[in-house]
């Protein structure tokens, strides 16, 4: 299993090992045992990144844009969920 935290010092040292491990998980980097970066996939990161920049409509704009004219929409048939679990 591959490290997941490095100290400054360890990942300045093994800076390549660092890389390799964060192709497969992120890895934590600390500074004085506190943590202080995090190194990830590139592949990772752009998906982080497109997520961020994702515009959800807000709860608000999503209950103005209801049809407030007291007609009929077609509801979706969908499964209920099991409140057993």
């Amino acid at each position: 299993m591959a490290k997941r935290s490095w100290s400054v010092q360890d990942a300045k040292n093994r800076f390549s090992e660092v890389v390799e491990a964060a192709r497969r998980t992120p890895q934590m980097v600390t500074k004085h045992g506190k943590p202080a970066v995090v190194v990830v996939d590139a592949v990772e990161y752009e998906r982080m990144r497109r997520l961020e920049h994702a515009q959800a409509p807000s709860f608000a704009a999503v209950l103005l844009a209801m049809p407030q004219d007291n007609g009929e929409f077609p509801r979706r048939m969908v499964r209920m969920r099991d409140l057993e679990r």
